[in-house]
């Protein structure tokens, strides 16, 4: 790669400068994005015994669910019935992220702000509930808010007419790569003068029988079961699997010139995005496209690899991508890998596919904004394959002014995003 030194040129005058004025989050960790952030920095685990449905039947025990949620508290009862859990998670954080970036949509500005959101298998739980109806009472029984509830895009839908938003709409599917995908994509289009504002982020509900049976089935999950809190060991050697997490993250980003427009607060900016396949197995990973994605993130962004002060990492805890992740990071870090300050929170978060990554965009900023460095907990047994600073079980306070984020996805997507402290 070229190696690029770090100036003023990604604020060109063609493209302008998106940043980020909102955030909401509702996790495994917590309603919020300070609830949550607080529990990643003291290393808490969000992974318990599955409370959502009867699990003694299946083989999976665990999850790291979004605990004493209330739709009705936020929707009433009835609307509540009609939104399938994946939009309740995301209407709750986009309207956090709205309020925080004190962002009013008026007739004035409704075409100007899009909704970018990635979701990997949507509604599902409406699909699997409804289909259970269909087998026990027949085809006539079959809800006539099934369709809608459903659908992957429902969620960006469901955004858009609450809060009266009729500009670009995307629902980005790209399995676990989907809530980079979404924030990058939305960056793009904010760059390219399609937008000036948009909603952005990622939500997921996939904690059901079939969806926990069908990712055991392929050996994606973790199976420690008896330990529920430690299950979810990104890096470490008795690793054997993803812990399913469910969850939503929002972010509000802008153009800039709109930002200071509108006075607002600016949380960081975004400068580089990259975005790849593998072309290689449709589960297995390949060190090639990663490597790429953060080639092309740091080359927008007009940094040297050695410039990044923290990365994100996909860090699933399974055996194949921790190592292969590993690799993608020496081969584009090169030396400089070993000073690189690294974390995978999904060991406290779990793996909630297309909204992790957005919930990890969230992190990085706070990252940024706290000059904290969130460790990975769990981390016990050193694997040699896996040598780099993982930031082991205790959070790091150190400056920090940038942050990488990657998320790869089955499929072959790899996402990868970089923040910066905004310097004005």
């Amino acid at each position: 790669m070229e190696q690029a030194v770090i100036s003023n040129n990604h604020h060109s005058q063609s493209m302008p400068r998106v940043v980020i004025t909102g955030m909401g989050a509702i996790t495994p960790l917590g309603h919020d994005v300070r609830t949550t952030w607080d529990a990643i920095v003291a290393g808490t685990s969000g992974v318990s015994y599955i409370t959502l449905f009867d699990h003694s039947q299946i083989d999976v025990h665990i999850a790291a669910e979004v605990k004493h949620f209330d739709p009705a508290a936020h929707f009433g009862s009835k609307d509540a019935r009609r939104l399938d859990r994946v939009s309740q998670l995301a209407l709750v954080a986009a309207k956090q992220a709205l309020e925080d970036a004190r962002l009013t949509i008026t007739e004035d500005n409704t075409y100007d702000i899009a909704v970018v959101v990635g979701s990997g298998i949507g509604g599902i739980t409406t699909l699997l509930n409804e289909h259970h109806v269909m087998m026990t009472k027949g085809h006539r029984r079959i809800s006539p808010f099934a369709v809608p509830m459903m659908l992957p895009d429902t969620a960006t839908g469901q955004i858009a007419i609450h809060f009266g938003i009729r500009g670009p709409n995307l629902c980005i599917v790209t399995a676990c790569a989907s809530g980079v995908n979404a924030l990058g994509e939305a960056f793009e289009m904010i760059r390219a003068g399609r937008a000036k504002v948009a909603i952005a982020g990622g939500c997921e509900t996939p904690i059901n029988p079939f969806s926990m049976s069908a990712f055991n089935n392929m050996g994606a999950l973790s199976s420690y079961n008896d330990e529920p809190e430690r299950a979810s060991r990104p890096f470490d050697k008795t690793r054997n699997g993803f812990v399913t997490g469910e969850g939503a993250a929002m972010l509000v980003i802008e153009s800039l010139d709109h930002a200071r427009a509108r006075g607002a607060h600016i949380y960081a900016e975004i400068l580089g995005y990259g975005c790849t396949d593998d072309a290689f197995h449709i589960t297995a990973p390949d060190t090639r496209g990663p490597a790429m994605a953060m080639r092309m993130a740091l080359k927008q962004a007009n940094l040297q690899p050695s410039q990044i002060d923290y990365l994100n990492a996909h860090g699933t805890s399974t055996p194949l991508n921790d190592v292969n992740e590993t690799r993608a990071i020496k081969d584009v870090f090169g030396e400089t890998a070993y000073d690189l300050h690294i974390s995978s929170t999904k060991s406290m978060t779990g793996h909630s596919f297309g909204a992790v990554g957005a919930i990890e965009s969230v992190i990085c900023v706070q990252a940024i904004n706290d000059d904290v460095v969130p460790p990975t907990i769990n981390y016990a047994h050193p694997d040699p394959e896996c040598d780099l600073n993982y930031t082991p079980n205790v959070a790091v306070r150190k400056p920090i002014r940038t942050a990488m984020s990657n998320s790869f996805g089955f499929g072959g997507h790899n996402g990868c995003i970089i923040f910066s402290e905004f310097n004005d």
